[in-house]
């Protein structure tokens, strides 16, 4: 949205003609892209802000999180290592005859697939039922608001009680799915045990061999998954961090040396984030005018 199209629209709304809904989006769709561009002006400058006393405490904290990124990603490939030995070796040893013991192994193999799956399940109810809490919070807190305020309409306390009453009937049905989950990961892990048992009545060398190579690849499935979970959270707040920077940088970067220095080689994001602003701004102003 430039001046002449807002000036236009302007003069269109004058006789009648009215697009707020296309407006807004426009808007909305302009303020994902800044968001996008901050983040991304901020991971190409953050090393040059080290001496913008505003950007002190962002930059410190981004030089400890990439250096503990840095030390998980190491961890990581090395166990990614690790499990691709672990197959090789587990491959090797089923690919010697093994018939009196291929039927154990082929079912707990199967078993430990659909633990696997059970374990993916189980994350993705408890991220769920994660989300579902913090918008419960969120309504909690509007409701308080608006009491204090004095802004808590019947129509809006019916519906933040009908919104509170869906969360909590969610949140309900998920604790249910994971129990749910839950128990049949136990009865995974009892078969699980069951049939280590049966191997270990059975042993010898090259069993106990094939055992090692299963338990070696389980645990690094596992430790990898906490991991990838911890680099997840580092890219998160990494990311957060990115946007502060950027924000600050491309808004100050025409009145402070220090910030115009850090971005100098990225000016023509630095143009295109003003533009956005520049056009979200008018955009939000044509569909808030009466």
């Amino acid at each position: 949205m430039t001046s002449t199209r807002y000036f236009i629209y302007l003069l269109g709304r004058a006789f009648g003609y009215r697009r707020d809904n296309t407006r807004m989006a426009d808007a909305a769709a302009e303020m994902h892209l800044l968001k996008e561009a901050e983040s991304c002006l901020g991971k190409a400058v953050w090393e040059e802000v080290a001496d913008i006393d505003a950007l002190s405490v962002e930059y410190w904290n981004l030089r400890k999180l990439d250096k503990d990124r840095t030390r998980v990603a190491a961890e990581l490939q090395t166990l990614h290592t690790r499990l691709i030995e672990a197959h090789e070796e587990r491959a090797d040893l089923l690919g010697v005859s093994n018939e009196p013991y291929v039927g154990l192994f082929e079912e707990r193999q199967g078993i430990l697939i659909k633990l696997e799956e059970l374990a993916r399940a189980r994350d993705q109810i408890v991220a769920q039922a994660r989300e579902i809490r913090r918008s419960y919070e969120g309504i909690k807190t509007k409701e308080e608001v608006l009491t204090k305020e004095g802004q808590k309409s019947l129509e809006e306390s019916s519906k933040i009680t009908e919104r509170k009453a869906k969360l909590k009937a969610e949140f309900a049905a998920l604790k249910h799915q994971r129990q749910e989950v839950a128990e049949k990961i136990a009865q995974g892990d009892t078969k699980i045990d069951a049939i280590e048992a049966e191997i270990e009545r059975r042993k010898n060398e090259r069993r106990q061999k094939a055992a090692e190579a299963f338990q070696h690849i389980g645990d690094a499935n596992q430790e990898i998954s906490t991991l990838r979970a911890e680099l997840g959270v580092f890219d998160t707040r990494m990311r957060q961090l990115y946007t502060e920077i950027g924000k600050y940088v491309s808004r100050t970067a025409a009145n402070d040396p220090a910030c115009r220095k850090a971005c100098k080689s990225h000016q023509g994001l630095v143009d295109v984030m003003r533009a956005l602003r520049k056009s979200i701004f008018l955009n939000q102003k044509l569909a808030e005018r009466q």
